[in-house]
């Protein structure tokens, strides 16, 4: 496959002599969301295989003139360059480029390559299929529908398990907060998100480089209907029809950020997401996915550890502008505070080669990153999902997220999130990626009562009011068996299964 990227390439000129700043504090009061570099003739050592994509993290006081050069020497072209940040993407062919860069000690703190392979694989926080809602089990849903719900709202257990349903009594949100889907993409056609849908906070960032244009954010054609799913999750329109989100009444916009025809969510992609929502006003992210090739990122190994740092400046970026990250802790069963952990998966463009890492030293990404508020999954009982990562000290709040096994008393008695697909269907998923837009709109809501609150207020107000749970004796396995609660643990009032507790939409609102 062609890489990804190299065809929207640009060679917009900045101003010689631009600072690339490398930390918050030397941030620009102004910055532009994404300025490629001046071009600089430099002599260029030969293609020698295939064409990477590279993170360059510079140094405070880097100059863009300097950084040009360099990339250019060490055989590689600039992308773009985030001066807020100090991070360039670049492409290069040349084997030892990352080796070349790193000797540039004044210029460079990190380089990292952010991929090896394309790959075929989805790496979305779900666990399993989407199963789509049959025409049965919509008539039957309708048919119990009490006055002034919408009509597949019956079936949506997970509202009430945050008190959703009560919430909107109260208050459905505000227009003028705006929550991003940093995922696969956004149909914003669909009857149940147009209405909401931002177009101008909208973009693809595949590549490096935000694409506003038209539709870009919407789903490849033989895309993932999973970043279409968490949107009406957290904003479906109370108009009704069909579902209703946890915050019916804010907007919500699309940052799409996985590659066509691999659904992969590749570094500069990611930093492309998080630096576009920072700089359109976005309150809140949501991030249901681990950050690809590498499950988990060790500081030790020097591509990772630059994959780290760039996105490190990136979430603090986006929360010095007002923007507060959310992501999914997993759905592989680990307890990601545990002292080590066997990661089988990495890299996964390329053959796994199995490795034993410290989760300390080597974080998944984004849900490790400082600041990021960490989801992990409940079924209709509350017990935490057969396959949700947890911690103590890493997991932050629970969500529903769904649960095969954990039935509920609704009219499909189906366990799984029911949310909004592609083409104006409806279907059902489950996955920490489900529970995360469950606190992404319980924030939204928190954000319309609370305006002028920042990331950090958001967060503590989130595990204030989060109602508190214990650790249960059973759950349930990936068989359907009761097993025994083993690695919940509890310390400093939260819980490793729960962290602070089950979100809760009512005390958002009142």
């Amino acid at each position: 496959m062609a890489h990804l990227g190299t065809a929207r390439r640009r060679a917009l000129a900045v101003p010689v002599g631009l600072v690339l700043t490398a930390s918050l504090a030397f941030l620009p009061s102004v910055a532009a969301s994404a300025a490629p570099l001046e071009a600089v003739a430099a002599a260029r050592p030969t293609a020698a295989g295939p064409e990477l994509s590279y993170v360059v993290n510079l140094t405070t006081y880097a100059e863009a003139k300097d950084a040009q050069k360099a990339v250019e020497r060490a055989g590689g072209t600039v992308v773009t360059a985030y001066e807020q940040i100090g991070v360039v993407i670049a492409h290069s062919q040349n084997p030892d480029f990352a080796k070349t860069l790193r000797t540039q000690r004044g210029l460079v703190v990190s380089v990292g390559a952010t991929r090896t392979a394309p790959l075929k694989a989805v790496q979305t926080d779900e666990e399993g299929t989407t199963q789509k809602l049959s025409a049965a089990d919509a008539a039957k849903a309708a048919a119990q529908a009490a006055p002034g719900e919408e009509p597949l709202e019956p079936n949506q257990w997970d509202l009430r398990a945050i008190k959703a349903d009560q919430a909107h009594k109260i208050n459905d949100g505000s227009p003028d907060v705006t929550v991003g889907v940093i995922d696969t993409g956004v149909d914003d056609t669909h009857p149940d998100l147009a209405a909401n849908f931002s177009k101008g906070q909208s973009a693809n960032c595949v590549g490096g480089v935000a694409d506003t244009t038209e539709g870009a954010w919407r789903p490849y054609a033989d895309g993932s209907d999973h970043g279409t799913h968490v949107a009406g999750t957290i904003a479906a329109a109370r108009n009704g029809i069909g579902i209703t989100g946890v915050a019916p009444g804010v907007k919500v916009a699309a940052i799409k950020v996985a590659e066509p025809g691999t659904n992969l969510f590749f570094a500069e992609a990611v930093v492309c997401g998080f630096v576009f929502a920072a700089e359109h006003h976005i309150a809140v992210t949501n991030n249901s996915y681990y950050m690809d090739p590498w499950y988990f990122n060790c500081k030790t190994d020097d591509d990772q550890k630059a994959l780290v740092e760039a996105l490190t400046r990136a979430s603090r970026y986006a929360e010095h502008k007002g923007t507060l990250t959310v992501a999914a802790a997993g759905n592989e069963n680990w307890d990601l505070a545990a002292a080590s952990i066997l990661d089988e998966t990495s890299p996964d463009d390329a053959t796994p080669s199995p490795r034993t890492i410290d989760p300390k030293v080597c974080p998944s990404l984004p849900a490790q990153l400082p600041g990021v508020v960490t989801v992990t999954a409940t079924g209709d009982q509350g017990l935490r999902s057969y396959y949700s990562s947890y911690g103590l000290g890493v997991a932050d709040v629970t969500a529903p997220g769904g649960d095969k096994w954990q039935i509920p008393a609704t009219p499909d008695a189906n366990g799984r999130i029911l949310s909004t697909l592609p083409g104006g269907g409806y279907g059902y998923k489950q996955g920490t990626s489900m529970a995360t837009p469950h606190v992404v709109g319980v924030l939204a809501l928190l954000k319309s009562a609370h305006p002028w609150a920042a990331p950090s207020q958001l967060q503590s107000l989130l595990k204030l009011q989060a109602d508190r749970k214990a650790c249960p004796e059973k759950i349930y396995d990936a068989t359907g068996a009761l097993v025994n609660a083993v690695g919940c643990t509890s310390k400093w009032g939260q819980t490793s299964y729960y962290g602070a507790g089950m979100v809760n939409a009512l005390d958002a609102v009142k």
